[in-house]
């Protein structure tokens, strides 16, 4: 893909990267995006300081995604000049007893060169739009505490950050540990 004169002189000043003239789109994600979606998950998990957590693979991502029964949608970031994936927002539709539909955001990220730039903003605003679109009454998702950058921006969103709950979890191990014992 060649890139018009125009764009790579206002993009690129005196051979820099010019992150402020940067154009990026949103659009969904598509089958073609599951090696870059895969790669920022990795970007997150290393971010999150644990990398050797992260058991999902590509193959899983593309079932559970784009397979007969998908239970995710994701809306992807990429780079107008290049193509490549540089954001991601991952959510699925969850259901509670005290509220009803909601949806659920699994991941919200931006890979590390790209952000400050107004891109993840972006991201949750095509999530909030699929929320109002499909009628859910409440969009829930997590903040790790020490994520001071990511807890500002939700904040600034209007988000409720409720320190009241204990999220509670259990790995396949976990769970076939405590059958094992019923």
């Amino acid at each position: 893909m060649q890139i018009p004169l125009a764009l790579s002189i206002s993009v690129y000043i005196f051979g820099r990267f010019n992150p402020l003239a940067m154009s990026f789109i949103i659009r969904k994600g598509t089958k073609q995006d599951i090696p870059a979606m895969m790669r920022l998950v990795m970007e997150l998990a290393t971010f999150e300081r644990e990398p050797e957590a992260v058991v999902n693979t590509e193959k899983m991502l593309m079932e559970d995604g784009f397979g007969e029964y998908s239970i995710y949608r994701v809306f992807v970031a990429e780079e107008a000049a290049s193509g490549d994936v540089i954001g991601m927002a991952l959510y699925y539709t969850a259901y509670s007893t005290w509220k009803g539909r909601l949806l659920y955001l699994d991941d919200l990220v931006v890979t590390e060169n790209y952000r400050q730039y107004g891109i993840g903003r972006k991201l949750i605003n095509e999530v909030l739009k699929a929320a109002q679109e499909d009628k859910v009454e409440q969009i829930r998702w997590q903040v790790l505490d020490w994520n001071t950058p990511a807890i500002e921006f939700y904040k600034k969103l209007g988000a409720k950050l409720d320190p009241s709950w204990i999220n509670c979890s259990m790995t396949k191990v976990e769970i076939a540990d405590y059958l094992s014992k019923v």
